[in-house]
């Protein structure tokens, strides 16, 4: 790692620095151009909108602000509001609410597809859920790795034998659980119009976060923190660069991140904005990131060279998280993030608590092995060379249409459409664009998309998921088209 800082290194900074920048949880997506035809370029300017919350399927804000709040009364609206013309009602522009260029971008398509085909993805969006399907996904996942981490240890297995047994199907298991909780997070799992369970003694907001919160166990670092914090802002903020850089993150008082996928983003693509975090010692200020030393030391045109330093420094930086959910178990405070709420500094340590908790009982009954197992299914599906890695590297780059049929702009997000069992494999995180488009169509029906509206997307399901990576791993992009000179559609 690297610090910026006039002070030589201590034994003290090097224990500071190990645990740092260990709070990012990781997140999955794809490749994969946007049919060019609608395509466009985008402009720097914001666009502030108002956060409706009467029609939870119908307006594009909402969704990336509060989507697990989808109440079935609210959204027969949905039906009522549409003109017959198939005409999309538009909010009035507010102060209360920026997104940035990229989400903007998505935020046109959407109402493009629905002026084109209204009836048929408000029916999708309103009435569809993952429900019984990813319900009984998610507890096969989990008691798969929770047998699975038991016998690693118990069997006495080869470190060899551990690995090959995440590679496949520990990490197929542990990208179904986060791809399902994500679903839960957007409240597309339970049923859209039912708001109490279990004989009406549960609301559904209650239901969702005990979901969201034990359905993520067992594991090493997990994804729950990432999801409740920084997943639905992630869907406003993509591409800011006044939200999307290191500094702000780790700098802000705000309870939810600005973006929460820049805190992994920023092992592989470029960023704008200043590095954290940050830590004084000695009267000095000190700034540090594993994330960025391992990005700075990338080789142009060398992708082996920069898929082995993204894998390292991402497979380090994710076993420091589990020396630092042990840390903020005891103290009750993640330090890396001294200016949020004691809300969150709550919230962080109920969860890391119970998760050393469960990964205590599992290293007493299976020996440490156990833990081994599952922070390779944690961490081998984002690396190369694991196929889910293309979807993974590639879901919010700056890829650039070539303009051939006058559009001429760049893409933000991008999905990989390599076929139905790299589509089953990855359980739909592959259709990266499509979710982003509608963030409330659950994770089997975001295939769909492409048969609604056939000239949104790119056609066919050839991709090569190795050539994917290595482009990738060549030449890395802005994040999001940071960069890029925006103008809406």
């Amino acid at each position: 790692f690297t610090m910026v800082s006039k002070m030589p290194p201590t034994t003290s900074l090097l224990t500071a620095s190990a645990i740092l920048h260990c709070f990012c949880i990781t997140s999955t997506h794809s490749y994969a151009s946007p049919r060019r035809t609608i395509v466009g370029s985008f402009s720097r300017s914001k666009h502030v909108t108002t956060l409706l919350r009467s029609s939870p399927s119908n307006t594009f804000e909402e969704i990336t602000s509060s989507s697990s709040d989808i109440t079935p009364s609210l959204s027969s609206k949905i039906e009522q509001q549409q003109p017959h013309n198939n005409e999309v009602i538009t909010p009035p522009p507010s102060s209360t609410s920026t997104i940035s260029p990229a989400a903007t971008w998505h935020k046109n398509r959407r109402r493009q597809m629905l002026q084109k085909y209204g009836p048929q993805l408000t029916k999708l969006e309103r009435d569809s859920s993952s429900n019984t399907l990813a319900l009984s996904l998610l507890a096969l996942s989990n008691l798969s790795l929770l047998s699975l981490a038991i016998l690693c240890g118990t069997a006495q297995l080869s470190v060899g034998q551990i690995a090959l047994l995440a590679v496949f199907p520990g990490s197929m298991f542990s990208l179904w659980t986060l791809q399902i909780l994500h679903d839960c997070l957007h409240g597309s799992l339970l049923n859209k119009r039912q708001q109490k369970f279990m004989f009406g003694t549960v609301k559904r907001r209650t239901l969702q976060d005990a979901i969201l919160f034990w359905g993520s166990m067992p594991s090493v670092f997990g994804y729950y923190l990432y999801l409740k914090y920084g997943h639905l802002t992630h869907h406003k903020s993509l591409g800011d660069p006044k939200a999307a850089s290191l500094e702000k993150l780790f700098d802000s008082s705000s309870k939810e991140f600005e973006d929460g996928d820049v805190l992994f983003v920023a092992h592989r693509m470029k960023l704008k904005g200043k590095v954290g975090p940050k830590f004084t010692v000695g009267g000095r200020e000190i700034t540090m990131s594993i994330s960025k030393t391992g990005f700075n030391n990338w080789r142009e045109d060398k992708p082996l060279w920069n898929a082995v330093v993204f894998a390292t420094s991402f497979m380090y930086e994710r076993f420091m998280l589990m020396i630092n959910d042990v840390v903020v178990a005891i103290t009750g405070r993640n330090y890396f993030f001294p200016n949020k709420p004691k809300e969150f500094h709550k919230e962080c340590a109920k969860y890391c608590r119970c998760a050393v908790l469960v990964r205590g009982l599992l290293w007493k009954m299976a020996g440490w092995k156990s833990l081994l197992f599952l922070y390779l299914s944690e961490t081998l599906w984002s690396i190369p060379p694991h196929p889910a890695c293309a979807m993974f590297v590639t879901n919010h780059g700056s890829n650039v249409d070539d303009g051939s049929d006058g559009g001429g702009g760049c893409i933000p997000s991008s999905s990989t459409y390599a076929g139905r069992w790299y589509s089953l494999f990855t359980l739909g995180t592959n259709y990266h664009c499509e979710h982003h488009d509608f963030p409330t169509i659950p994770l089997h029906r975001l295939g769909e998309l492409r048969k609604i509206a056939p000239e949104f997307y790119k056609k066919g399901s050839n991709d090569n998921v190795f050539r994917i990576m290595k482009k990738a791993f060549s030449k890395p992009e802005f994040y999001a088209c940071m960069d890029a000179g925006i103008q809406h559609m």
